[in-house]
């Protein structure tokens, strides 16, 4: 029965997104788009797990094979794209500031490669770390592996093939170690959201576990939505009071390009309805613009005990480049908004509603011999087995923060960018007033000490305080390896004025001749007392093809109480 679901869902969803697409009105992107009409459905499979902690853990292999699986996500729209001249960055801060940042609260290993040799009988790259910290548990989730922690460190569970979590339900693909998970914590009801997507195909599906209570041991509401012969990939999850949002970039069977936006009811989520509404929206390559569909946009996420004004709109930011081969006219933040009515689903609608022109940027960092072998690291002299920086992906990067502060709404995000010639840095930004969105302050991070900085989240504290953790690396002296810098409330708009601090430095380099590193970290906010920051990333502790072990620390500014 659900399997019937699923192939009428299925075809549904195609029906419905060519005869939204014929409706549709390209504009250039200067007015905007039309707004979408909405497909309407369910989940395709619904059930109820044991308790965690009583499902049996996926048993480790023997760990004989020592391949290295590269993770089937992140397809690339176009083939290599020149580089031209640099565009210089209109917001670099690239003065070094005091050193003021507050050191590691503590630091503790999280899920590594060495997990997935043991339970899989390979390596994967890349890991793609994901985690979010609730009222007494840290969980992280990586490829392909999740694991349990208390808030200070104390491994409850794992790592554990992510399919643990799945066994027994009735769409096997989401057992199947596929990767590219996400972490929320939902802080209205106290519940944990973990996530992944199949790529078994033809039928695709994103998976959602939600636990029935805030102990992430216990049982989960397991749901498994369908995207059709959609693959997809790069899912990013942001929630709501009203609803979880998924955002994809979705990819047919042949040459099909879309940007999938998925509203589900929350408040059946977290109550175990088998029949929560979804509401979905397609953007459509070659009806919209390419540059507006970029390769992806990131929904708002919230933070903090203060809900939005009632009947506040979702929100969505994609990037823009006009140094970049979608034919962006300026550089810009795309700010989208979806109103979606669950009583009357039909109603709701979804469309750009800003660009918003940004200090010039330029995402075209000089890679070669091919388009991820961009940064070096020490000892290597094989441009084959530089990192991968993804600043050409037109996208910001995990997550689009909210916070409602009483006197004003701000949403705070971050790209990876080419700061300088041929050096890495995060470009980040604050939006306020996001009905009627303007850019209230954006800064490029990149201190001129030769230190490459990239694949940044950003986050802030409920007293406005600003944060941003990232990964570093240099060709000389500075390994793959983590760090984070922020700023205060009152400080000068565009600045991370207080400096920064090291949460891991690296001691080895990645030697895998793929180039791929992680795709997105998470910089969370403990529910508690609203003040801590947790961050998630990787690093390498030696040099090895691929040896990655990823860190998970905490830290506050100390005048948020």
């Amino acid at each position: 029965m659900r399997r019937l679901a699923a192939a009428f869902l299925a075809a549904t969803v195609a029906t419905l997104v060519l005869a939204a697409g014929s409706a549709l009105a390209g504009t250039g992107g200067s007015t905007g788009i039309a707004p979408l009409r909405p497909t309407i459905g369910t989940a395709v499979a619904f059930d109820k797990s044991p308790p965690l902690r009583n499902m049996r853990m996926i048993a480790p292999g023997a760990g004989q094979q020592a391949w290295v699986k590269q993770m089937a996500t992140d397809r690339s729209l176009v083939g290599r794209v020149a580089n031209t001249t640099h565009q210089r960055d209109g917001a670099l801060q690239n003065g070094a500031a005091p050193n003021s940042m507050p050191a590691p609260l503590f630091t503790f290993n999280g899920p590594n490669n060495v997990d997935n040799l043991n339970i899989f009988g390979f390596r994967v790259n890349p890991p793609d770390p994901n985690g979010d910290v609730g009222q007494h548990n840290y969980v992280a989730m990586v490829n392909l592996t999740f694991a349990i922690y208390t808030k200070t460190g104390g491994l409850l569970y794992g790592p554990a093939d992510t399919g643990t979590l799945w066994q027994n339900f009735s769409v096997p693909d989401c057992t199947d170690p596929s990767g590219d998970p996400v972490v929320v914590y939902d802080e209205i009801s106290n519940r944990w959201i973990l996530t992944q997507f199949t790529t078994r195909g033809p039928e695709y599906f994103n998976c959602v576990a939600v636990s029935t209570t805030e102990d992430p041991l216990g049982s989960y509401y397991r749901y498994a939505f369908s995207t059709g012969e959609f693959f997809p990939d790069y899912p990013k999850y942001g929630l709501m009071p009203d609803g979880l949002y998924i955002t994809t970039r979705e990819f047919g069977p042949t040459i099909e390009y879309q940007i999938g936006v998925y509203a589900i009811n929350r408040h059946q989520l977290v109550e175990g309805d088998p029949n929560p509404t979804v509401v979905s929206f397609y953007l459509v390559d070659g009806v919209d613009p390419l540059y507006l569909l970029g390769d992806g946009i990131l929904p708002a996420d919230l933070d903090g005990k203060r809900m939005p004004p009632p009947h506040s709109p979702e929100y969505f930011a994609g990037t823009q480049d006009d140094d970049y081969a979608y034919g962006a006219p300026f550089d810009a933040i795309n700010w989208f908004a979806a109103d979606v009515d669950f009583a009357h689903p039909a109603s709701s609608t979804f469309g750009l509603t800003a660009q918003l022109p940004t200090a010039p940027f330029d995402s075209n960092y000089p890679c070669a011999p091919t388009s991820r072998d961009c940064l070096p690291q020490p000892g290597v002299v094989n441009p084959a087995q530089y990192l991968d920086i993804l600043s050409y992906r037109q996208r910001p990067t995990f997550r689009l923060q909210y916070r409602n502060f009483k006197t004003y709404e701000s949403l705070v995000t971050n790209q990876s960018v080419e700061a300088a010639p041929g050096i890495a840095g995060v470009r980040w930004y604050e939006i306020r007033n996001p009905q009627n969105p303007v850019i209230y302050q954006q800064g490029t991070y990149a201190p001129s000490d030769g230190v490459n900085r990239w694949m940044g989240s950003v986050a802030q504290d409920k007293n406005g305080n600003l944060a941003a953790g990232y990964s570093v690396v240099n060709g000389t002296d500075v390994y793959p390896g983590i760090r984070y810098a922020g700023r205060l409330a009152g400080d000068p708009t565009g600045q991370l004025s207080q400096g920064e601090a090291t949460l891991q430095n690296g001691a080895g380099s990645q030697l895998t001749t793929n180039s791929r590193w992680g795709d997105y970290t998470a910089l969370t906010v403990d529910p508690r007392d609203d003040c801590t920051f947790y961050y998630i990333n990787e690093y390498y502790p030696v040099t090895n093809i691929v040896n990655w072990q990823t860190v998970i620390g905490a830290f506050k500014f100390p005048s948020c109480r």
